[in-house]
């Protein structure tokens, strides 16, 4: 378990300047994350990788020369907000583009992709390559579903020295993206990590048994054997995947670069005895191994566990992998002619509060105590959510929305104060839940707020029928934002049957009091009925089975926050 921390809310932020203290020769930090303090001779393109806390050396320790030159570092286990990647990327562009890279996770492409699309309205060149290695979370016909794990290393390696050696653009990518494609990983488990404050870990194994196919952030794997010997374990992981050779490999002239990766707690001597044996079956293989590397690359805290990278080498990948890099966890060779970087003081963003009605306002104050209400909901329900979520997830969805709901209620009362009418309040705490909330449903609760916002004004009273609507709008786009459809066993098997059936009371003639408890009632039947869906998006697809029985959090979560606001309503009227 985690022992040394403060504040366990405040966790990450302190580590990252801890980290920051140590590491000036290579990093400097920025809001979001950090970036390189030294520059070479020549400007090139940026390489910007990043993802939850709790991963150590992914992904701050690795930014430097020949490697990335900046990493966003969002909460932990949680994927930074578009807000946090948009501050990283922009302070690390040295004016040839940005390449963002991380692993294939719905948050992270969420909140990635919002960043990438306001670098590219800025006038930046961006693009985005997602790791996809880990091949026990989706079958080789469905790579691009795949999530990254200890791949990572492998395609920001590459891309990083594809950039050091001044290629453009279209090059970083492509060598990154053909990095990735020939990039194969497998993780196994023998205990599950313990979060800063936790009274448990996000999930245990037996004891002498061992899970197979679990992913960096607690989710399940797909099998549970019995632990074997080391050699056992090499067997496992070098049989399942020699079973993936990537098609234009031939097996008996192949070149490859394992990666025995440590994920918390196994030790170093451990890895090792594992390693001879990886070793000599790739030998015996017919494959020639180079430049191994064996330790901690990809953590989850103080996961008892490892996986095994293998990289398929050819020529170029082979040149760019043994490039010279220098970074405060991964070295190879000397980096010369770089020079220190003044550091560039960042100036806050200024807080615009429009004009607004009184009667906006007087609606502003009451979805202020609104969000004061959710978040002292969330408080108290945060570890049950945490428990439905760690069924078939990672376990994160309750601390997410308790971060996320603060965040929000603490900006919405700032700008209620400054005169802040109701679309201003919204959109400022929408802004705030994804910043701070993180993760997926960070990403679609700030969607959803602003959209709500849109509908509401800063110059007129919010009436009954504003409200439908700006439901209306709030379903609308969290369906177009994150692709989930009703039966995906999502946080849209709640909000889609809540909306229509708004809509359906308010067009009969109901009060908005009375329509949203009918409509409250519809959600929360429906969060219930998700658990007989299986999972078919998000953490939980992999492991849709291990579902069944239980609902979805997210739909949960929604279904809370329709009661929570239901409750607000019938104390004014």
């Amino acid at each position: 378990m985690t022992r040394l921390f403060n504040d366990p809310d405040d966790f990450a932020a302190d580590s990252a300047a801890g980290f920051v203290a140590a590491s000036g020769r290579w990093v400097r930090a920025v809001t979001g994350g950090v970036v390189r303090s030294t520059r070479g001779a020549e400007p090139t393109v940026s390489v910007v990788i990043g993802g939850g806390s709790g991963h150590y050396p992914a992904f701050a320790g690795l930014v430097g020369p020949g490697l990335a030159h900046g990493a966003v570092m969002g909460n932990l286990f949680a994927s930074p907000s578009a807000h946090q990647v948009h501050s990283v990327a922009t302070a690390a562009h040295e004016g040839r583009g940005v390449l963002l890279s991380y692993g294939n996770y719905a948050g992270d492409v969420l909140h990635f992709t919002q960043a990438q699309e306001r670098l590219r309205a800025a006038g930046v060149d961006c693009r985005t390559v997602t790791v996809t290695d880990d091949i026990s979370s989706a079958p080789i016909t469905e790579r691009e579903k795949r999530r990254g794990i200890a791949g990572d290393l492998v395609v920001f390696k590459i891309a990083g020295a594809a950039a050091e050696e001044g290629q453009d653009l279209d090059g970083v990518e492509r060598v990154a993206a053909r990095a990735n494609d020939r990039t194969r990983s497998l993780g196994v488990a023998f205990g599950g990590c313990t979060l800063p404050g936790a009274d448990e870990p996000l999930f245990t194994v037996p004891e002498g048994r061992m899970a197979v196919g679990l992913g960096i952030h607690g989710e399940p794997g797909i099998d549970e054997v019995d632990i074997p010997t080391a050699a056992g374990l090499a067997e496992l992981f070098v049989s399942s995947l020699l079973a993936e050779v990537p098609d234009d490999i031939d097996l008996a002239n192949a070149r490859v670069v394992p990666i025995l990766n440590g994920l918390g707690s196994v030790k170093y001597e451990e890895l090792y005895v594992v390693y001879a044996t990886v070793d000599r079956l790739l030998t015996e293989a017919g494959i020639t191994v180079i430049s191994p590397e064996v330790g901690e690359f990809c953590t989850s805290f103080d996961m008892a566990g490892a996986s095994l990278t293998l990289l398929w080498l050819d020529d170029e990948l082979e040149r760019l992998w043994l490039a010279a890099c220098d970074t405060p966890a991964f070295r190879r060779g000397a980096v010369e002619g770089r020079v220190a970087v003044d550091a560039i003081e960042e100036v806050a963003e200024e807080i615009v509060v429009p004009p607004a009605t009184e009667e906006s306002r007087r609606a502003a104050a009451l979805i202020t105590d609104v969000f004061a209400a959710i978040a002292d909901m969330l408080d108290a329900e945060a570890e049950e959510l945490g428990r439905i979520d760690r069924i078939a997830g990672d376990g994160d969805h309750g601390i997410g929305m308790q971060r996320g709901s603060r965040a929000a209620a603490t900006a919405a009362a700032e700008v209620l104060s400054r005169g802040a009418g109701a679309r201003t309040v919204l959109h400022h705490a929408g802004d705030s839940w994804a910043d701070i909330g993180g993760g997926t449903s960070g990403a679609i609760w700030g969607e959803m707020l602003v959209a709500l916002g849109e509908s509401f004004g800063d110059d007129a009273e919010v009436g009954a029928a504003d409200v439908g609507a700006g439901v209306g709008r709030m379903k609308d786009a969290v369906m177009s934002f994150g692709k989930a459809t009703v039966g995906d066993k999502t946080m849209i098997d709640a909000i889609v049957p809540f909306a229509d059936a708004l809509a359906e009371r308010l067009a009969a003639g109901a009060n908005l009091t009375e329509a949203w408890a009918r409509a409250s009632a519809t959600a929360s039947a429906a969060a219930q009925a998700t658990a007989s869906l299986t999972a078919r998006l998000g953490r939980a697809r992999a492991h849709g089975d291990k579902s069944l029985g239980t609902p979805d959090p997210g739909a949960v979560s929604f279904a809370l926050i329709t009661r929570t606001v239901l409750d607000i309503l019938q104390k004014e009227n």
